[in-house]
């Protein structure tokens, strides 16, 4: 069987452009012959400093971007392929946290219309039953059902976080991408958020695909461990082997600068 999300030999470019007729003078390599896959019910921890490509390769499996070359692939069939029901399909397969949970989340709709919005979209829920959905989502991030007629400034930044999560597994996704889903928040949060994807994990067998820069968050959830410098992956293994044994200098570095772990 194929790996559930399989990644070979992704280029993303962004042109750079000069002069009055904004000619083509070169490129940003962004991601730069990427290879990576992930397991159905696997986390892969994807780690790097700012500017390295983690989010731009986010983006162009979410089909944000356009790939200058290679292949995305989900259960063996090339995304770049996909049109019409069998494009919104992958959109329900594949969801994403975002690290800024406040941005991510219209601040004129309540818990109940984020939550459900989706749903609705992709003929989930109807509006007699939504609330009722809505409800159990919430109770799967651990969140009250009374709050579902407040507005995302009514919460903390974990509550908002939650809500992002729960708006995310409300299509059932098989992956969920976390792209810098703790850094924002306060260390005791940040060990609250990633219990609950751990048991999210358990509970509905989700794959992820954690986008960190911080070895010491990722060490928590991954099996493992993609590192990432300069748009190419530099070092890749098991997370105990990862983390026990650097082989990279670059790994060795991060690891060095990591946070404290949680427990």
């Amino acid at each position: 069987m194929p790996p559930l999300l399989e990644i070979r030999d992704l280029r993303t470019y962004y042109p750079i452009r000069r002069g009055v007729l904004a000619r083509t003078v070169g490129a940003v390599r962004a991601v730069d012959g990427v290879s990576l896959a992930v397991e159905a019910g696997e986390a892969v921890g994807l780690v790097g400093e700012s500017g390295c490509g983690k989010t731009t390769l986010a983006r162009t499996i979410l089909r944000l971007e356009t790939p200058h070359s290679g292949e995305i692939r989900l259960d063996g069939v090339d995304v770049a392929t996909l049109r019409g029901a069998a494009l919104k399909a992958y959109r329900r397969a594949v969801q994403v946290v975002f690290q800024d949970p406040f941005a991510s989340l219209n601040p004129r709709h309540t818990v109940l219309d984020l939550v459900t919005e989706g749903m609705l979209a992709h003929g989930l829920a109807t509006p007699a039953n939504r609330r009722e959905a809505a409800a159990r989502l919430l109770d799967d991030v651990g969140l009250s059902a009374d709050l579902l007629d407040r507005y995302p400034h009514a919460f903390s930044g974990g509550q908002r976080q939650r809500i992002a999560i729960a708006r995310a597994l409300a299509l059932g996704p098989r992956l969920l991408i976390c792209d810098e889903a703790v850094s924002a928040l306060d260390l005791s949060v940040r060990a609250q958020i990633l219990n609950l994807l751990a048991d999210l994990r358990e509970k509905h067998g989700l794959a992820y695909l954690f986008i960190t820069h911080d070895l010491g968050v990722v060490q928590h959830l991954a099996d493992r461990i993609v590192v990432m410098r300069r748009g190419v992956v530099v070092e890749s293994g098991p997370a105990e082997q990862v983390m026990a044994r650097p082989a990279h200098p670059y790994t060795r570095e991060l690891l060095a600068a990591a946070a404290t772990p949680f427990h």
